[in-house]
């Protein structure tokens, strides 16, 4: 077998201190492999979010080990962390997180203007971006005048436009009626079907059920015996 995109071992992350502390994970072994659909579930306060934010360079381990295709993370510099994140990490929220006096096509493009992408190549990979979840035609539209699973396409889009290694989402359908995060869900299914490596952070069984694997975090801990492969 190939080796991991990412491989963690024995990840701890504390807050806090002294009779304050407090232990978000306490040793957390993972394996995820390149085109692998994750989806990772616990209750409130289980330590899933904090584990999201590690695994997206958001916040970095108290102790472990964390290999993101081959770089140990602790080993890099502030700098390489965040070109790292920006290229190599996809983002999508609960919330959308669009900007809302800009353009689908700027939102899009944003990533790229942080990595210092030329404007026609930028503009260029946004609408292949938007084209491949469905918007390519409402490149000038701003967020307020689209619907909430348009809004949070773009903000797939937005996502893919860096050609990362892998997209992270949190929540991705919590915003949205069941019938608008089914489709928002079969975007996620195509992406998987043409080798996207995808995580999802969710609450939601029916949201776990299209992913080919679900982890379940309590109490900042990997509970034994929950991994499920889908058929």
């Amino acid at each position: 077998m190939t080796e991991p995109l990412i491989q963690l071992r024995g990840l701890r992350k504390v807050y806090g201190a002294g009779d304050l502390a407090v232990e978000a994970l306490r040793g957390i072994d993972l394996d995820i492999h390149r085109g692998e659909y994750l989806a990772v579930m616990g209750p409130s306060g289980s330590g899933k979010s904090t584990l999201m934010h590690i695994l997206g360079l958001l916040d970095s381990p108290t102790s472990g080990s964390y290999v993101l295709d081959g770089d140990e993370v602790s080993t890099l510099s502030k700098r390489r962390l965040a070109a790292l994140r920006n290229r190599s990490i996809g983002f999508i929220f609960q919330n959308f997180n669009l900007l809302p006096r800009a353009s689908l096509a700027r939102n899009v493009e944003l990533p790229l203007l942080y990595a210092g992408v030329a404007r026609s190549d930028r503009r260029a990979r946004a609408s292949r971006a938007l084209e491949q979840v469905g918007l390519v035609d409402r490149g000038r539209h701003r967020p307020n005048q689209l619907s909430g699973g348009q809004r949070q396409r773009a903000a797939i889009a937005r996502a893919l436009v860096t050609d990362p290694f892998v997209i992270m989402a949190d929540e991705p359908t919590g915003n949205l009626d069941q019938n608008t995060g089914h489709e928002i869900l079969e975007v996620f299914d195509e992406l998987h079907r043409k080798g996207q490596t995808l995580i999802v952070v969710t609450h939601d069984p029916a949201v776990a059920r299209r992913a080919e694997r679900t982890i379940h975090i309590v109490d900042g801990l990997l509970e034994a015996g929950a991994e499920r492969v889908a058929a």
